[in-house]
């Protein structure tokens, strides 16, 4: 390296992502019936369409979006997703050229990210830091979890959250979305998954999934059951909600779903992955085991109201 040059590689990576990416990324000021909030956004395309997270703007129809340079344009709430805690705006005036979406599934723990971003209040401001760890699910406030959900060391503070995660290359990987504590945040990541739920939005302004009104916990299956059905583990029905899907489908408390639609299941969130769209108004197979049997039974998911 040239002894003369003041940056090292570390530095000169920050430096060039920050200079390509700080132009997308805007303060959003938010006002609600419950008072005023701030985020971040970032554009996403030409035309004018932001992304943030879905608590940023959660109570609002629209928002103040300020960008480095100084200008300010008022954007418009299209669409919101509290399950993915994902939102798209779009911008009433022209906006700043879009930041390159990347994909986090090439991501590796101890990967060098840049979180860009307004915390506090502070717009334009740019931390650095490592992917801490990969596939973290998040709870949300409707009891669903968020997956694959990035594990950071970049701080993050109040104002971060609908930022841009970044990769070294300028790349936004995921949209800060937490402060779980001293030294980690999470965002959400930018992945084929998230990809199709920000068009979703974008183009209907909501995305529809599919309810089955059952909560289970993971149990270990009996050796020979697991033998059987070649996992270890099952989701044992801990609760039934009344005239649900499953409820109608005379699913049982204890029973032990150990497949559904031709999926393995093991936890809550396996069945979460394959209630969407396709699912809604469709019979299913699912195969428990009850009273000592493997029993087949076929559900009709409906769809999930008031998720957004």
């Amino acid at each position: 390296m040239d002894e003369a040059d003041p940056l090292d590689a570390y530095s000169a990576v920050v430096t060039r992502v920050a200079a390509s990416v700080l132009p997308s990324v805007a303060s959003l000021a938010v006002r609600t019936s419950r008072g005023e909030g701030a985020g971040s956004a970032s554009v996403i395309s030409t035309d004018g369409v932001l992304l943030t997270s879905a608590h940023v703007v959660s109570g609002a129809r629209s928002a103040e979006a300020t960008f480095a340079d100084g200008t300010s344009v008022m954007v418009d709430v299209i669409g919101r997703d509290v399950l993915s805690d994902l939102a798209v705006l779009r911008a009433r005036a022209a906006v700043p050229a879009p930041v390159e979406l990347g994909d986090a599934a090439g991501l590796r723990v101890g990967q060098l990210v840049v979180a860009l971003g307004n915390p506090m209040g502070l717009a334009g401001s740019v931390t650095a830091g490592i992917v801490s760890n990969l596939g973290r699910s998040l709870p949300t406030a409707s009891g669903r979890v968020i997956d694959e959900v990035i594990q950071t060391d970049a701080a993050l503070n109040p104002g971060n959250s609908g930022g841009v995660l970044a990769d070294g290359a300028g790349r936004m990987v995921g949209v800060n979305t937490a402060v779980a504590g001293i030294g980690l945040g999470l965002a959400v990541p930018i992945n084929r998954a998230t990809r199709d739920i920000i068009a979703t939005l974008t183009r209907a302004g909501r995305v529809r999934r599919a309810w089955l009104g059952i909560v289970g916990t993971r149990v270990q299956l009996a050796p020979e059951l697991a033998a059987r059905i070649g996992s270890p583990t099952g989701l044992q029905v801990a609760g039934v909600a009344p005239d649900s899907p499953a409820d109608l489908a005379d699913i049982h408390r204890g029973d032990i779903v150990v497949s559904l639609d031709g999926n393995d299941v093991v936890t809550s969130t396996s069945i979460q992955r394959l209630m969407v769209e396709d699912a809604i108004d469709r019979q299913v197979e699912m195969t428990v085991w009850r009273n000592g049997a493997l029993v087949d039974v076929f559900v009709v998911p409906r769809e999930l109201v008031d998720a957004s």
